[in-house]
């Protein structure tokens, strides 16, 4: 499997992963699928600090991860807020992984110290891959946002990824 930046060229199947995020209800409060516009703008915001890469097999992309701005003030520069998406098919595969490992040392090579997340505490496989992998759970924001008109609860979990004083 190969984990590389991701270029344009991905970017439809990078929109088809999210959507069976959104569609899944497991991992975004976004509730409507996104088109090649949308995407084409969010690709576009990723440059210079903030990365997006793919996992790849036979040509395939599998699952993509980005480093997302975190906040606009300089105080919070060194962090970075986390994307992750597998396709259906390779969830629990160890794609997510690969991909965070990966996803670190970009997040590093850029200048962040803090990696930090937001997922649903009933998303029980994302939790897991980011205990695993060294997160750890900050807290729960108590109806946080609202799904399918019902309020859902969100955890924000976290990982040091450059030791500080």
């Amino acid at each position: 499997m190969l984990i590389r930046e991701a270029n344009i060229k991905d970017l439809e199947p990078i929109m088809n992963i999210y959507n069976q995020g959104i569609e899944d209800r497991i991992a975004t409060l976004e509730s409507e699928t996104k088109d090649l516009s949308y995407m084409k703008n969010w690709f576009d915001q990723h440059k210079g600090r903030y990365k997006i890469i793919v996992a790849e097999q036979e040509g395939h992309v599998l699952g993509w991860s980005s480093i997302n701005q975190y906040s606009g003030r300089c105080a919070y520069a060194g962090v970075g807020d986390l994307s992750i998406y597998i396709a259906r098919d390779y969830r629990g595969k160890g794609v997510g992984s690969l991909l965070l490992k990966e996803i670190e040392k970009v997040a590093i090579e850029n200048g962040f110290y803090r990696i930090v997340l937001f997922t649903f505490p009933y998303n029980k496989i994302g939790q897991a891959l980011y205990n695993k992998n060294g997160f750890r759970e900050v807290g729960t924001f108590k109806n946080q946002g609202i799904l399918d008109g019902k309020f859902v609860d969100v955890m924000a979990m976290e990982k040091m990824i450059v030791p500080t004083n």
